[in-house]
């Protein structure tokens, strides 16, 4: 039986359709995560998005979801979430995204799994990633993700099995981090909303040292409403409604990072299709280009290649065990390292001047591309050369990882799609301790051009589904 021909009743609800009905009382935990189990073991073995499936564990967690008197104050009772394979989930060894670096066992949840947790969200499974999380393609010699939308692409990366699993309804949403946008990356290619929070709003406890401060923990979603919600949970926030927005100033900037690498047409006509949304809700839009020096590549890169250095070092692992792309990568982080060219201060100089550039041209916000073109084969990328990795990466996804490195929160939200079929979408930056405003703006590009919640031929909320309503 096709996968379109599978549509078990709660598969393709919203997390906060499917903690409503567990509050309420119209659907037990129990059924809704065995919904998903079945929905998974029917859909991933073509996308390989789950690393680990935990059904029994799952299974017993939901009941114990099921016997709890009060749920009111459970904003995701019942709700299945993947997590990353980089974070800690008790009874699961944490896989890093292959056996090569892979940790024992672990004792204890990360935080953030507790947080989820304690919301009453019921934890799946852990989700794929490449070795590391260092690349925007996710696969290993076990598998090749692949991203629902079409199967010949990938799904993104470093949260790509997440971002796949969202995709096609496998869980309503996944937990995901962002080191150098392995969030934003995935939800673009998969057409999902993806937030990456501000620096230090939700702790991280990621590898060495947190890629030296630039990764964060999110979520990938495919409704404004359950990225909110997700982000409150993560944050440790009490849940806030959003509301709308006043009238804003948005910077609008198609200059990439990476020179030489320009948006494509698809690409370019995504944020002019968001600058039309926000007129249409009352923005006002002007031309704002960032500068970006020649040294914050530089640094971006070289923060990259010492941070899988430090991790694998942290790890205890031989470099001669990891994958091809993988032992010349930390090569060069270690010699990077050695040669002094990891510098905070320029790190800094760039955040100081991301934040300062929101007063100097007079805006709330920065509208950009998300990608600037089609996202990569789904192949086997992880026994290609370094260099072949590097320039797939940097060509297709240059928009990403300034924002990084300046430590500011930003959102991807879909507003389209390409010729191809795709999905295409665009990123908004905000300075810090604006997550809920990036969110409200997102809001207003749903509800003015509301996008396909799943990628074709997997379940989705319809009118024969009672959690539509």
């Amino acid at each position: 039986m096709a996968v379109q021909d599978i549509m078990p009743t709660w598969v393709g609800a919203t997390a906060k359709q499917i903690a409503r009905g567990v509050r309420r009382g119209d659907v037990s935990a129990t059924q809704v995560v065995a919904d998903h189990l079945d929905h998974v073991d029917r859909a991933d073995a073509e996308l390989a998005a789950f690393r680990v499936v935990r059904g029994g564990e799952a299974v017993t967690e939901a009941e114990k979801v099921d016997e709890q008197e009060d749920l009111a104050n459970l904003p995701l009772a019942g709700v299945p979430v993947a997590v990353k394979e980089n974070t800690a989930v008790a009874g699961l060894p944490t896989w890093n995204g292959s056996a090569a670096v892979r940790t024992g066992v672990a004792e204890a949840d990360h935080e953030v799994v507790r947080r989820l947790r304690g919301a009453g969200a019921v934890i799946l499974g852990v989700t794929r990633m490449p070795e590391l999380g260092l690349w925007g393609i996710t696969d290993d010699e076990s598998a090749i993700t692949r991203n629902p939308w079409d199967l010949r692409r990938t799904p993104g990366g470093s949260s790509g099995g997440a971002a796949a699993a969202v995709a096609a309804g496998l869980v309503p949403i996944a937990h995901g981090n962002d080191g150098l946008g392995s969030i934003r990356i995935p939800a673009a290619c998969c057409g999902l909303v993806g937030l990456k929070p501000g620096r230090g709003v939700v702790p991280c406890q990621l590898g060495a040292e947190d890629w030296f401060g630039l990764t964060e923990h999110g979520m990938l979603t495919t409704t404004v409403a359950d990225a909110a919600v997700g982000f409150q949970v993560l944050a440790g926030r009490p849940q806030e409604k959003l509301v709308p927005p006043p009238r804003l100033r948005v910077g609008v900037s198609l200059r990439s990072p990476v020179r030489g690498v320009s948006p494509d047409a698809s690409n370019r006509d995504a944020v002019a299709s968001a600058g039309r949304l926000l007129a249409a809700a009352g923005h006002d839009t002007v031309p704002a280009d960032p500068v970006y020096p020649t040294a914050l590549g530089l640094q971006g890169i070289v923060t990259w290649l010492a941070a899988a250095a430090a991790d694998v070092r942290a790890a205890g692992v031989s470099p001669r065990h990891l994958q091809r792309r993988s032992r010349r990568h930390v090569a060069l982080g270690e010699w990077a390292q050695r040669r002094g060219y990891v510098r905070e201060a320029e790190r800094a100089a760039w955040r100081e001047r991301s934040i300062g550039f929101f007063a100097d041209h007079s805006v709330d916000l920065l509208l950009t591309p998300a990608l600037a073109g089609l996202p990569p084969e789904a192949t086997d990328w992880s026994s290609r050369s370094w260099l072949a990795n590097m320039k797939a990466n940097i060509r297709y996804a240059p928009y990403a990882a300034p924002w990084n490195i300046a430590g500011l929160p930003s959102i991807v939200v879909p507003v389209g799609r390409r010729p191809e079929g795709l999905p295409v979408a665009v990123q908004l930056i905000g300075p810090p301790g604006s997550e809920l405003l990036l969110l409200g703006v997102a809001g207003q590009f749903e509800m003015q051009a509301p996008w396909v919640r799943h990628a074709p031929g997997y379940p989705r909320v319809g009118s024969a589904s009672p959690t539509a309503a």
